[in-house]
């Protein structure tokens, strides 16, 4: 723990700060910002030589200033011969964008951000819920992607919901759903959708019985929140008492805010892998867990070559 050093960018300084609280060390000194013609400028202010270097920043909204804040930070820090740096990276942007469907000339994005990080010089990435596991393959080095699943699950089992059924929101789900709810000893439904347009969703069918129970909807990701809020009224209109979500990343874009607002969803859980807007903390609808204590124990047995995979035994 000694060697062990903490830097951030501006994409979410509050994980960073409680990151940092829960290792008992201080977040690095250095300065992110922006030249007056919008370029972005670091400068790393303490001595990093032959340190172990954890830098923790989402890419997410603002999804390109954030890449290449880390981008910078990790060369600056490389350039300042920092023993080992790895990029602690709680949400992973572009992770939907992975494969060419029916060889559409279109990018795969996803591998694009994983070759800037790899090329600037992280020797190792931690993640959290990776939209696709397979995006592992897309990095040079070494991915240790955590799951926010027990912070998740210990807050459902806190909330102690009568007559629970856990429900994903669609069939690529249901491996999420299906651990979800062998963890809780419950049943599970599924809710077989078809997207007419991109961002819009349109449930068919549900396949269980929802009447009067309590419905746990979870996914990794909620951007748009229109997958939940019209799985939330089509559990309702089947008879469900009460639905609540639970998504690892609050992506929360475009009309999530007024979505939901005009919902039948009654509570929406969400982690802290990204910063909620004003519009969102101010919405009645979502609360946000912290993912700080789970992420300070996984840098401290990377740093400490200690097992990640004994986190979730």
């Amino acid at each position: 723990m000694a060697n062990l050093m903490l830097f951030t960018g501006n994409a979410n300084t509050e994980l960073a700060g409680e990151i940092a609280q829960h290792l008992g060390i201080p977040v690095g000194k250095a300065v992110v910002s922006q030249f007056s013609d919008g370029e972005i400028s670091v400068e790393i202010h303490e001595n990093v030589r032959g340190r172990d270097v954890f830098v923790i920043q989402p890419t997410c909204s603002p999804t390109h200033k954030n890449i290449m804040e880390l981008v910078f930070i990790v060369d600056a820090l490389r350039r300042a011969s920092a023993g080992r740096i790895t990029a602690v990276v709680p949400y992973f942007g572009y992770a939907r964008q992975d494969r060419r469907v029916r060889s559409a000339r279109v990018p795969i994005s996803a591998k694009v951000v994983a070759d800037m990080i790899n090329n600037v010089g992280v020797n190792r990435v931690l993640t959290v819920d990776l939209h696709a596991e397979q995006i592992q393959g897309f990095f040079d080095c070494a991915v240790d992607n955590v799951y926010g699943s027990p912070v998740l699950l210990a807050d459902i089992e806190k909330q102690n919901y009568d007559n629970l059924l856990v429900v994903s929101p669609d069939i690529g789900g249901v491996v999420r759903a299906r651990a979800f709810a062998k963890q809780l000893n419950s049943d599970l439904a599924i809710i077989d959708k078809r997207r007419p347009e991109a961002n819009q969703a349109q449930v068919m069918n549900i396949i269980g019985e929802v009447e009067d129970r309590t419905c746990l909807l979870v996914d990794d990701i909620v951007d748009t929140a229109g997958t939940l809020c019209t799985a939330a009224t089509a559990l309702k209109k089947e008879g469900a008492r009460q639905v609540v979500a639970y998504c690892t990343h609050p992506v929360l874009s475009g009309p999530a805010i007024e979505n939901l607002g005009n919902s039948q969803l009654d509570a929406l859980v969400v982690t802290n892998s990204i910063p909620l807007s004003e519009k969102a903390l101010a919405c009645p609808t979502i609360r946000q867990l912290s993912l700080g204590q789970m992420l300070a124990e996984a840098i401290r047995r990377v740093s400490n070559e200690e097992s990640i995979s004994a986190m979730f035994d």
